[in-house]
């Protein structure tokens, strides 16, 4: 099973807490806003509710997207497509150029030039196409979103992602189960900061403990845990199933919109 690094004694607390503002960046504001339209596009009436300081239904779950929502096609299929190994790739990229591109310091041109770093060109557009053709959900968890969107619970993407997260989205739909709310691209911040915790529960306004973070990356997760959050190491699906199950998070199946489709 996933490891449960935070399982509360009591049932989640019910009141809020007003703790300050997310962000001044114009940017966080605009981006923030298409992806929560995006969202209301596909479930107004649900999120609504969310966000109803008489009516929200807590606990929050957010999640990080790579390996833990979608496949991450870096491990694989990037070092097919550069006819690499993947040693070879981590030995001929850049230390920090993602990193940047994931911050949003850089765009998706710059990263096309500084990616390896010996100055070798880049294919960009083929190396977006690789990864584009390799996101796919994770075995599954679109299953278990939808049962959990259908309970009526508020979720939100928490992910260290570039601007590329637009092509996950584009495939994928992920909007029509959670908000991609708190990219680093958009905030300029990685996990595992703390500050990126802390912003993400100042902007929810709710306590750290009326939060659940799911993350295949232990170090991510303990991090959550140092500032009050509940944290779970993802594994697989059905793991986090029965710690969601055993925490009292409803995932009765009934009849959900996927199982329609």
């Amino acid at each position: 099973m996933a490891q449960l690094l935070k399982v509360p004694a009591i049932p989640f607390p019910q009141s809020l807490r007003r703790s300050g503002c997310w962000t001044s960046s114009p940017r966080f504001h605009r981006a923030t806003t298409l992806a929560l339209t995006t969202h209301d596009a596909h479930n107004t009436t649900k999120r609504s509710s969310f966000h109803s300081t008489n009516t929200r239904k807590l606990p929050i779950i957010l999640f990080d997207i790579m390996d833990t929502v979608v496949r991450d096609p870096f491990y694989h299929d990037v070092p097919a497509f550069f006819r690499m190994s993947f040693e070879e790739l981590i030995e001929s990229k850049h230390p920090t150029a993602w990193i940047e591109f994931e911050k949003g310091i850089t765009d998706e041109m710059e990263l096309a030039r500084t990616f390896f770093k010996d100055g070798r060109p880049l294919d960009l557009e083929g190396l977006k196409n690789c990864m584009k053709k390799g996101y796919s959900y994770v075995e599954g968890v679109e299953e278990l979103l939808d049962v959990l969107k259908h309970n009526n619970y508020e979720m939100h993407a928490f992910t260290n992602y570039p601007i590329w997260y637009e092509m996950i989205e584009d495939k994928l739909n992920i909007s029509k189960y959670l908000s991609w709310t708190f990219c680093s691209c958009i905030t300029g911040k990685r996990k595992p900061d703390p500050e990126f915790y802390l912003e993400v529960v100042r902007h929810l306004e709710v306590d750290p403990g009326s939060c659940i973070f799911v993350d295949d990356r232990t170090r991510n997760v303990e991090a959550a845990k140092e500032v009050g959050i509940v944290g779970l190491h993802f594994k697989n699906a059905e793991s986090l199933r029965q710690d969601l199950l055993s925490m009292g998070i409803d995932i009765s199946t009934k009849q959900t919109n996927l199982q329609q489709e």
